[in-house]
């Protein structure tokens, strides 16, 4: 019995490592986002604030429908969200509740590329991208569910 319960407290001690590796991996970008944004504007300091307006920011698509970030990720980017037109669910954004989250560090940035030009019509800028990040980090809790 104290063998499998060894086992289990190593799967644990690893999943909690991986899902820290990839808070580690989002801080990284943050940082590398921040540099880029201080060298367009040095005077640039990154905010929650603006990461939470940003990811809620509703803007009218070329149909007149509104979309937002939360629109498929929910207003709190620690649940499980649902995609807009498909339905498809998708998996919590915030890297403490989804270790799969800022893993691979090129499919985020292909991921930003994409749905930043589906939403906002541009890619978003390294201040956009910093503050939005930040902010997903501080979302460790998903909401009771009703």
């Amino acid at each position: 019995m104290k063998h499998t319960q060894l086992i289990l407290a190593a799967l644990l001690g690893l999943a909690t490592l991986s899902a820290q590796a990839n808070v580690t991996n989002a801080e990284a970008l943050t940082k590398k986002y921040i540099r880029i944004a201080q060298t367009v504007n040095p005077e640039f300091v990154s905010s929650v604030t603006d990461g939470k307006m940003f990811f809620n920011r509703k803007i009218k698509m070329p149909n007149g429908k509104e979309m937002a970030c939360a629109s498929c990720h929910t207003t709190n980017p620690a649940n499980p969200g649902k995609h807009a037109l498909t339905g498809k669910a998708i998996e919590p954004l915030s890297p403490a509740v989804n270790n799969k989250r800022f893993k691979d560090l090129d499919k985020v940035e292909e991921k930003f590329t994409e749905h930043c030009n589906e939403i906002i019509g541009t890619d978003c800028t390294a201040a956009e991208k910093a503050n939005y990040i930040i902010y997903l980090l501080t979302e460790r809790t998903p909401s009771a569910k009703k």
